[in-house]
C-alpha cells in the first residue's frame, strides 16, 4: 500500500482528546499504522537517571493511529482524503477536496 501520510505532512486530528489540533508528522510507523505528530497526544514519562542524562519527568509525543488524523488540504487547511494521480509520468498524491497536488 502506498503511503498516504508521510513525514513532514501537516495533519489535523479527527478524534480523541486532541481533536481539532493540527501539527506536523515527525515520524511514521508503517507496521503499526501509526504516526507521531508534533504537539499532539503528549504524555509524561518518568525517567530514571543514567550516566548520560538526569532523571525527571519528561514530556514526549506518543504515536496516534493513522485513521485518527487527516491530511490538511494545502488550499483550505481543512481535513481531506488523499488520492493518487499520474502527472508527467510520476505518481503524485492529490487532495480529494480541492484536487490540489500535495507533493511536487
Amino acid at each position: 500500500m502506498a503511503a498516504k501520510i508521510k513525514k513532514g505532512d501537516k495533519v489535523i486530528v479527527l478524534t480523541g482528546k486532541d481533536k481539532g489540533k493540527t501539527g506536523e508528522v515527525t515520524r511514521v510507523i508503517p507496521d503499526q499504522d501509526r504516526v507521531v505528530v508534533a504537539g499532539v497526544n503528549t504524555v509524561k514519562r518518568h525517567q530514571r537517571p543514567t550516566q548520560n542524562q538526569p532523571g525527571g519527568i519528561e514530556e514526549k509525543d506518543a504515536p496516534i493511529h493513522v485513521s485518527n488524523v487527516a491530511l490538511a488540504d494545502p488550499k483550505t487547511d481543512k481535513p481531506t482524503r488523499v488520492g493518487f494521480a499520474v502527472k508527467d509520468g510520476k505518481k503524485v498524491r492529490v487532495a480529494k477536496a480541492s484536487g490540489e497536488v500535495i507533493d511536487g
